[in-house]
């Protein structure tokens, strides 16, 4: 994942036209090659950039809305490329919901795009900078409030604001303030439908407060605050509930961690007691595997949710989200 396949402007604005060219073929069902979505008819078409933008729209919106989602079950959101038809579908969307910062080739068509209702949800919370570079790795040093310093060397794209960490729908509390946000900025873009959006978005907060008293609850009486993951995605999670991330973080998660990170993890581990090396379930096992067996530590999944497949431990956010508690828990030694 260090190695990104971006498109250039130049190109995106190109295919743009291409892909207005196609769509006048194609239906809203198909328009983003089968990417979960439905036909709309009286609808409002939405896109959305990847599944945590998808699950917000989808529950938010409810019977009002035929949400596409521009990134496929099982694909690596961070890499995705976008298709000429894909693009297009943009265009033709009432409503676009994204996470600027995650996905650089949306970022760059959705730019393009120009449709009036487009949602960054980076706008809708606080983000915040879990780190600096630092060599290419991140050495996993606590930041004022505890939590690890997540660096841009993790292999993905931060954003424009100076380093911030994107991953905001891992804490329930940011994700919920994300929901209210899209709530009433669907309210705006379908008024005919603001009060079942608002009801729904209630709702759905209510979900989120629940999840994160259970995380409060859960992560309360811990053996240890240190957790050691290969996709350092955790930062807000980790700040909320006042753990500690250990990413390997300067490497692709496929790749063999370096000698000197092993040995520093394995001293990080030995001190904090940490127990366990998390892999996600987008990437091979292969790092936490060979980090595990160096450092004799287990192996367990922790889900970033990037997207939800046959592999994930739960049919949608809330359910895998309850999932990484109870791995947290395990691995923490939960009293």
């Amino acid at each position: 994942m260090n190695v990104r396949r971006l498109i250039p402007t130049t190109a995106v604005a190109g295919a743009v036209v291409l892909g207005l060219t196609a769509l006048s073929a194609c239906s809203t069902s198909d328009a983003a090659d089968g990417g979960n979505g439905s036909g709309g008819g009286d609808k409002l078409k939405v896109t959305a950039s990847f599944y945590p933008m998808q699950f917000l729209a989808e529950r938010i919106g409810g019977e009002h809305v035929a949400v596409t989602s521009l990134t496929k079950p099982g694909v690596e959101p961070h890499d995705l490329e976008l298709t000429p038809r894909q693009i297009g579908s943009i265009s033709d969307s009432d409503y676009v919901l994204y996470l600027k910062g995650i996905q650089p080739a949306v970022d760059d068509a959705i730019k393009q795009s120009d449709v009036k209702n487009t949602v960054d949800a980076a706008t809708l919370t606080t983000l915040e900078n879990h780190g600096a570079e630092v060599d290419g790795h991140d050495h996993g040093h606590e930041g004022e409030e505890g939590h690890e310093e997540h660096s841009e060397g993790d292999g993905h794209n931060h954003g424009q604001d100076g380093g911030a960490d994107p991953h905001i729908w891992l804490d329930p509390v940011k994700y919920a303030e994300v929901a209210k946000g899209v709530g009433k900025s669907l309210e705006k873009a379908d008024p005919d439908h603001a009060a079942d959006y608002k009801k729904n978005t209630e709702a759905l907060v209510t979900e989120l407060d629940k999840l994160n008293k259970a995380y409060e609850t859960g992560l309360k009486n811990t053996a240890t605050k240190t957790f050691i993951t290969t996709h350092s995605a955790f930062g807000y999670l980790a700040e909320r509930y006042g753990l500690v991330q250990q990413g390997i973080a300067g490497i692709d998660p496929e790749a063999e961690p370096t000698p000197a990170r092993i040995q520093e993890l394995h001293t990080i581990a030995e001190k904090e007691k940490a127990t366990t090396v998390f892999f996600e379930t987008l990437a091979s096992d292969r790092t936490a595997k060979t980090l595990a067996k160096d450092t004799g530590l287990k192996t367990d999944v922790l889900d970033p949710l990037e997207g939800i497949t046959e592999k994930s431990k739960g049919a949608d956010y809330i359910e895998v989200m309850e999932s990484n508690l109870t791995a947290l828990q395990k691995a923490l030694g939960a009293k």
